[in-house]
Order: C-alpha cells, then sequence, then structure tokens
C-alpha cells in the first residue's frame, strides 16, 4: 500500500495570495491592538486574493475601526517572498494591484457580536462543516507523508541556492506494510522552478543532483537505494515561466495542502482558513479540531482520529459533533463525541482566546503550515483531563 502527500513553497501563487491576505489581517490586528481591542470588539475579516499576469485583486469584506495601507502590504508580501523581478515570474514593485475590499454585512456582523446578536454571545461568523485529524504515525501525530513533504519544502525554501526560485511544490510517496505501518519513502516528487541567471556555466546537469541532495538529507530516515527520485518531470522549468507569469492565485486553494495533504480518512471542510479573522468557524474550529483529535491521540485514546464539527451562524456551539477512531478506540465514537462537547469550548470565543488568535504574529505564520509549528493549538495540554474524563 502506497500513500502519497503534496506540499508547495510558500512563492507559489496559491500561497502568495494566501499571504496577502493572511497578512492584511495581520496588519489590522496589529494597529487594533495599538486602540485597544478584545474579543468583544475585534475586527471581523474575510479577504479573497487573486493574482494572475502580475495584477493582484483583493476584495473581500471587513469590519474595522483602523485603517491599513492595503497596497503597501501586499508589495511588501510579495518581495519578502522573494518576488522582486519579473524573470522569477512576478515583481512586488511593479505588479498591479486593484483594492476592492467592501465594509462586512450588518446583517453578518450583528451575529458575531455579543451586544447586537441574538443569542448575546459571539456566535460563529457563519456557517460551517469543519474536520481536525490526528494519527500516531509521527511524533507530530500527523501522517507521515504530510510531514516529509511539508519537511521537503521547507528544506527548498532554506537551503540558500538562489537557482532554485521562490516557486515550487512536490510530492512523497509512502509505503505502508500490510498492517499499516509506514515503511520507507517509495517516490519523491521536486519540482521547482529554476533561476538559469544563478547557473554559472550555463549547464542543466548540476541542477537535479543538487535537487536530489536537498530531499535526500531532508528525508534521509526514509529514503533508500530503491526511492524513486523524479525532478521536473516535463523536462523544463524556467523561472520567468513561474508564479503569476505563468499560473494564477487564488486564496483558498491549497487547503488539502495546507490540512492533511490528501491522507485517506483526513477530511477538509469546504473553507478557506488563513484569510479570515477568527470567529469565522472555517479558521478557528479548523484549528480546533485538529487541537481535539491530537490530544485525544496523544492520550492513547485513539491511535487515529477524524472529528467533524458542524456550526450555524451567530450560534456559538457546534450543532453536531462526530467522531471516528477507525476502530482503533479504546471507547466508543459515541462516548468520545461527548466526553469532546464537555471538556473542551469550541465556541469561538473559546478557541481565540485558548489560540491567541487576535496574534497579528500567528497570522503571519500560518500560510506555510498549520500545524508544523509552535502553534497553541498544536500542545497536548489536555492528555491527563482526558485520561481521567475516561476512567470516570
Amino acid at each position: 500500500m502506497q500513500i502519497t502527500s503534496e506540499s508547495v513553497k510558500v512563492g507559489h501563487p496559491d500561497i502568495v495570495c494566501d499571504s496577502i491576505a493572511a497578512n492584511i489581517i495581520a496588519a489590522i490586528l496589529d494597529a487594533e491592538h495599538k486602540i485597544g481591542m478584545n474579543v468583544e470588539n475585534m475586527p471581523h475579516c474575510g479577504i479573497e486574493v487573486f493574482l494572475g499576469k502580475g495584477i493582484c485583486i483583493v476584495g473581500g469584506e471587513v469590519a474595522t475601526r483602523v485603517y491599513v495601507d492595503i497596497e503597501k502590504i501586499i508589495r511588501a508580501t510579495v518581495l519578502a517572498l522573494g518576488y522582486c523581478d519579473y524573470r522569477l515570474g512576478l515583481n512586488g514593485n511593479s505588479m498591479g494591484i486593484l483594492n476592492t475590499i467592501i465594509p462586512q454585512s450588518p446583517d453578518i456582523n450583528i451575529g458575531t457580536r455579543a451586544d447586537l446578536g441574538k443569542y448575546k454571545e459571539i456566535g460563529a461568523g457563519d456557517q460551517g462543516i469543519i474536520y481536525g485529524f490526528a494519527c500516531d504515525e509521527t511524533h507530530e501525530l500527523l501522517p507521515l507523508p504530510y510531514v516529509l513533504a511539508n519537511r521537503m519544502m521547507r528544506a527548498f525554501e532554506n537551503c540558500g541556492k538562489a537557482i532554485f526560485a521562490p516557486d515550487g511544490k512536490g510530492q512523497v510517496t509512502v509505503e505502508y506494510s500490510d498492517d499499516g505501518l509506514p515503511l520507507r519513502a517509495a517516490t519523491v516528487l521536486m519540482s521547482n522552478a529554476i533561476d538559469y541567471r544563478e547557473v554559472s556555466d550555463g549547464s542543466k546537469t548540476g541542477i537535479e543532483p543538487q535537487a536530489r541532495q536537498i530531499a535526500m538529507d531532508c528525508l534521509k530516515d526514509w529514503v533508500d537505494e530503491k526511492t524513486v527520485f523524479l525532478f521536473n518531470p516535463t523536462g523544463e522549468w524556467q523561472s520567468i515561466n513561474s508564479c503569476s507569469a505563468a499560473d494564477s492565485g487564488v486564496t483558498g486553494r491549497k487547503l488539502v495542502v495546507q490540512l492533511y495533504g490528501g491522507y485517506p480518512g483526513a477530511q477538509i471542510g469546504g473553507g478557506a482558513i488563513v484569510n479570515k479573522s477568527p470567529e469565522k468557524v472555517d479558521c478557528s474550529a479548523a484549528l480546533g479540531a485538529r487541537y481535539v483529535s491530537k490530544n485525544i491521540v496523544a492520550s492513547g485514546l485513539a491511535k487515529k482520529c477524524a472529528i467533524q464539527l458542524a456550526y450555524a451562524i451567530g450560534i456559538a456551539r457546534p450543532i453536531s459533533i462526530y467522531v471516528n477512531t477507525f476502530g482503533t478506540g479504546v471507547i466508543s465514537n459515541n462516548k468520545l463525541a461527548v466526553i469532546i462537547e464537555e471538556y473542551f469550548d469550541l465556541s469561538p470565543r473559546g478557541l481565540i482566546e485558548k489560540f491567541d488568535l487576535l496574534n497579528g504574529n500567528t497570522y503571519r505564520k500560518l500560510p506555510k503550515t498549520l500545524f508544523l509549528d509552535d502553534y497553541e493549538w498544536e500542545k497536548t495540554d489536555m492528555v491527563e483531563a482526558l485520561k481521567r474524563a475516561v476512567s470516570i
């Protein structure tokens, strides 16, 4: 049995769009903090970004008390990702920008404010179905193909070799035993735009060995002599034909990549995450569901756990909780659902406060990865409480 997960570099056009949206929200949060912000008067944002052929269109809806320079944020984001020359596919200094952001609908706003809403609490910013997942394949309690694919993309981003332009993506295929244990990396796929200005002798022959070495170094515990390495399978990917010069970017289009890499059993919800303020449960509850599932696996209550949460706009608590431990749970899925409802505050207010989601710096990190960092939702601080709950 083989399972594949994919990941992308932060220079991929979809992640560029996610980064722009996240940085706009981060700037708004920073400015709001300066005039006194809390969960009661927080801003409400839903930012959508399209990028294509050197033009960025930003839209969506925002309710805030502050002004931020949208164009300045967009340009700074793109430049920080390495796009300072159109020979790399995009130039943050001269790209076109169209701002179509509008105020948030007052009908939505009343449902997310405790002083205005029907239920006098901070309700979900929209209806939504959200999933969380964890398994015991890795120290991070994430699927091994997901961890390896992300590790490889971070290695290419941080390799310090200018020949590898910002845009890139990859996949790792892991071979499993009949009883579901990961054995080895069977296939490693690396696709990266190449800046040939950085190739000193003009020869292409030395590029693939460098790419292969980067992959081997970061995956060394899992690759072997039989591992198949594929680099730029079309035979060519010039940086001048990368990012927005070759493909459009859209916020939210890399949900599978950012969440669980397409691992079987790890579903995803329908809403983007990094482009929304946290009263919108597409954002906060997706992180909350991961937190719950990780703590269940970390506590030994299951080897694998998927959770579905459903919300109604304007209502704080989930209207349903579904648990699937794939036959690995020490108690029934229904009993676990009851424990989750009792022990975890999955309301927008609870999640915002628990995970420090009004921190602009948290948003700035999100587009790269939602889990593989020192985030609050990656903590396993509910393990002892869950163990006690089961023993009661």
